[in-house]
Parts: structure tokens; C-alpha cells; sequence
């Protein structure tokens, strides 16, 4: 039993090597109401090489029962979280995936269905999986009680009103998410398309920091040390990690200096990684850090990976989606599938965003944004991605 009293064996995740992201077959659950009485997250790390970040499921209060939006693995302590919450508020009457590509929430979308066997399935139009496209049964995914969001309908109108950004051609297939606008409580629900980062790590850290330890080091042969500071260098490492890839004032040392800081003794085990430390940064990557997160609230953007390698392009969908929701008096709230939650987000915010995007230079190729811009660009001299953004039906 774990030091909060939850069994080893309820945070198992078999299908892990179907997509084999950290923390792998160990699954650990942060429980958490955003809004009381109407909206809760259950927050799960994934990511590479201890780059990790939360991905969140979000739980709806719905006419007669729950409404599930952005799958994650169902672990016994997940269900756990899920069945209080049936106890007090009703069946899980849906599961939503909103999102026409993200892996992390559609291959846990099967194994989620299987444990709600009366729930009703929703996905976006226009699903694919790379680099083979799949059909959604294969996937686990049962299509007796299956449905398409928009083509057949939408689940609870009574309760949400659907918002779609997109869909867009990507080459390799569509780009689509539909938000969920939940009344009672005036949030928006979306998977990818906006984001606030903190300067605090999240709480789900606490149940284990190895990958802020790991990331707040100058070299290799540093021990894990355990304070305040540590982590939050180490988160903002992560965020510069998972925002830009490979960001400006990263620098990769020569395998000999690799080798050279590695292997030495108390660094002997996988935790850490046997020493090996392949990054150096260079001064500066606190200030690239900081133009990402908010110290006093969260800083409300678009994900810098999203803006770079999906919606190049395609700045114009993003604001009309935008101006739609600015027109929605109720709007109160946002509630993403990664990073912080709930956000701060009326119609007086959705225009200050709105205005922000149109100032600035969209998509940037230089700085901490040039390996993105290197990534698209290859995409392009390839004829993987087309040149001009494509609406599709």
C-alpha cells in the first residue's frame, strides 16, 4: 500500500506498451473538484525521459447522471474517484472524445468503455490514428453505442452546448476539437487548444517529484535533491521541454562529457537514469521559462507545439472559433486537458486573448520556436502537410 493508502495493483495500467509514455504501467490519480457541485479532474502524468506533464480527465454534472470528457486509463483508483462521485451525482451516462488525433485520450477510450459498459460513447468526426489509421473497434472502441459528435447528434444539449475548431487537413489527416460549453457551470471544456501554465508544480508531483528532481540538475553526476527550489527549476524545465521541444538555450553535451558524468556512485539505478543527463542550459532558459508561466495566475495561451506544428497555418479558424465564444455572456470558466485548472475565462478574457494573437507575429520560426519551425518545415519540403490550410466537411 502506498503512504496514501492506495494499492500498487489500482494504479496498474497494462496497455501501456501500446503507447509507451512515462510513468509506463504505474498510473498514480489526482482527485479534485473545480467547481463545486458541477466539474471534477482526475489528473495523471504522461510524457518522455521524465518530461512529463498532467493530462486530465474532466468529470460533467449532467441532467441524470455524469458525462466523461478526455479519456484516461481507467486504473482501479480512477474508478474509484469516479464510483464516489456515481454515489452522489448518478451513472456516467457518456463518455467524450473530442478531439479527432490525440492518442493519449484515445487509446485509454476502449478500456474507459469497457468499465461504463452503459454509457454512451461520443467521439469528433473524422478519427485517425499514424501511422496507420485504424479502425475505432480495432481500438477497442464498441460501436454498437458509438456515436459522432455534431453528425449524430450531441450528448446532454440541454446541459452543453458543442463548439468545433476546425476541422483542418493536416495531410495526414484532420485536425478537429470539439469544445464543450457545460451551462450549469458557465466552463468551457477543451482537449489541446488553449492552455494556463503555472510557475507551481502541479500537485501531482507531490506523490512523486523524480521528474522535477531529475530536470533541476546542471549535469549528470548531481544527486536528486529534494527541495522547494529544485522543483520548481524542474518544472520549468518540463514546461520549456514540453512547449518547444528542443528549446533555445538547450544545449546537448558530446557523448564524451555524456559518458564522463554518468555511472557514478548513489546514481547506479533507473531512477536516475544511471547518470546519464544528455542536456546542458545555457543562461537565459529562465527567461524563455518565464514568457511561458504565470506567478500570480496562470498564463493563458495556445500551446506553443499546437500553434507551431498544427495551426501554422491556420490562425484564421483559431480566431473565429475564438470570436464565437466570445459572444457566449455565460462563459465563466476554462478547463483544459493539460496544465491548470479551472482558468479564469469570461468574454472580456477571450477578447484580450483575441487581441494578443492578432498583435503578435503568429507561428514564429526563430528562437526558442526555430526546431518547431524546422520540424514544419521539413513537413512541408515533403509534402506532408499542405501549404495552405484546407477546411474539410
Amino acid at each position: 500500500m502506498t503512504a496514501d493508502g492506495v494499492q500498487p495493483e489500482d494504479q496498474h495500467w497494462p496497455w501501456w506498451p501500446l503507447l509507451p509514455l512515462y510513468p509506463y504501467g504505474r498510473r498514480r490519480t489526482v482527485f479534485s473538484e473545480l467547481i463545486h457541485g458541477q466539474l471534477w479532474s482526475l489528473e495523471q502524468l504522461q510524457g518522455v525521459y521524465y518530461v512529463a506533464v498532467p493530462v486530465r480527465l474532466t468529470v460533467a454534472k449532467v441532467s441524470g447522471g455524469l458525462m466523461l470528457v478526455n479519456p484516461l486509463p481507467p486504473t482501479g483508483e480512477l474508478r474509484q474517484a469516479i464510483a464516489s462521485l456515481e454515489q452522489q451525482h448518478g451513472p456516467v451516462l457518456s463518455i467524450v472524445l473530442p478531439t479527432a488525433s490525440g492518442l493519449e485520450h484515445k487509446l485509454p477510450l476502449g478500456p474507459l468503455a469497457r468499465a461504463f459498459p452503459q454509457a454512451q460513447i461520443w467521439v469528433s468526426p473524422g478519427q485517425w490514428s499514424f501511422p496507420i489509421s485504424l479502425p475505432s473497434s480495432w481500438l477497442g472502441i464498441p460501436s454498437d453505442r458509438t456515436k459522432v459528435l455534431l453528425d449524430d447528434g450531441v450528448p446532454h444539449a440541454d446541459d452543453c452546448e458543442w463548439i468545433s475548431l476546425g476541422p483542418l487537413d493536416l495531410g495526414v489527416g484532420r485536425f478537429q476539437e470539439v469544445s464543450c460549453l457545460h451551462r450549469p457551470s458557465g466552463a468551457l471544456l477543451v482537449t489541446d487548444a488553449l492552455v494556463g501554465i503555472s510557475a507551481d508544480p502541479p500537485a501531482l508531483f507531490d506523490l512523486d517529484p523524480t521528474p522535477l528532481l531529475f530536470h533541476a540538475r546542471e549535469r549528470g553526476d548531481e544527486p536528486l535533491t529534494d527541495t522547494a527550489e529544485a522543483r520548481r527549476r524542474g518544472w520549468a524545465r518540463l514546461v520549456l521541454f514540453a512547449s518547444y521541444l528542443r528549446p533555445e538555450p538547450l544545449e546537448v553535451p558530446s557523448l564524451p562529457e555524456l559518458l564522463r558524468h554518468a555511472f557514478r556512485p548513489g546514481l547506479r539505478s533507473i531512477r536516475t537514469h544511471f547518470g546519464l543527463y544528455p542536456f546542458r542550459w545555457k543562461p537565459g532558459w529562465q527567461s524563455a521559462a518565464d514568457g511561458l508561466m504565470g506567478a500570480e495566475a496562470p498564463r493563458l495561451q495556445v500551446a506553443p507545439v499546437l500553434e507551431r506544428l498544427v495551426l501554422p497555418r491556420a490562425q484564421s479558424a483559431l480566431l473565429r472559433w475564438l470570436e464565437q465564444l466570445s459572444t457566449h455572456a455565460d462563459l465563466r470558466w476554462l478547463v483544459p486537458a493539460h496544465y491548470s485548472a479551472p482558468l479564469e475565462f469570461d468574454s472580456q478574457r477571450v477578447d484580450q486573448l483575441l487581441a494578443d494573437l492578432r498583435q503578435r507575429t503568429w507561428a514564429p520560426s526563430s528562437e526558442n520556436w526555430q526546431f518547431l519551425g524546422s520540424i514544419d518545415q521539413s513537413l512541408l519540403d515533403l509534402g506532408v502537410v499542405p501549404r495552405e490550410p484546407v477546411l474539410r466537411d
